[in-house]
């Protein structure tokens, strides 16, 4: 299973990417299951043309459902609950919003959709963050999918819920 998510992971991101530098600069997290959970997957990141391409594939969750996905401050999964990874990623101290705004979090991202089998894959271009050195770099941070999906509202998380898996994103 896990081969065939981070094919179809590399598949995500090869797919109309025939303009993406082969030197662009790359990141990769394993999510991996915190206590009590069974979800994880994969995300790999790839920076061009201003913006970041995340592709993620994950599994594990209830089926036809959406989850909250962000990007965390802290690259800590050492908690088994995920809190180690601390709020969302900030840099900017914007409020919490939609990933499509600029009064958002750098760690705002659209939620995860699953379907009937409780596996979700996602294809977003995101703006504000980068994977090259700098303060908005996502290099070092957490990532997390959450147990219940963003609202894009509330404040200052979403009402996302608790944290289902935690990786910590790596420069590859």
């Amino acid at each position: 299973m896990r081969n065939t998510l981070l094919a179809a992971s590399l598949a995500a991101l090869a797919a109309g990417c025939q303009s993406i530098p082969s030197d662009a600069p790359k990141a990769s997290a394993s999510l991996q299951p915190t206590k009590g959970s069974t979800v994880r997957g994969t995300a790999n990141f790839v920076q061009f043309d201003g913006k970041v391409r995340v592709a993620a594939n994950v599994s594990g969750l209830r089926p036809n459902a959406q989850f909250g996905f962000h990007i965390h401050e802290a690259g800590d999964c050492s908690s088994g609950d995920g809190m180690s990874a601390k709020g969302h990623f900030n840099p900017l101290g914007k409020p919490h919003g939609h990933h499509s705004t600029m009064e958002r979090h750098a760690g705002d991202m659209p939620n995860l959709q699953s379907d009937a089998g409780g596996n979700a894959g996602l294809t977003a271009d995101l703006d504000v963050i980068t994977i090259t050195p700098g303060a908005t770099s996502i290099v070092g941070r957490g990532l997390i999918v959450h147990a219940q999906p963003d609202d894009y509202k509330s404040q200052p998380v979403g009402n996302a819920g608790a944290r289902s898996a935690c990786a910590v994103i790596q420069r590859n």
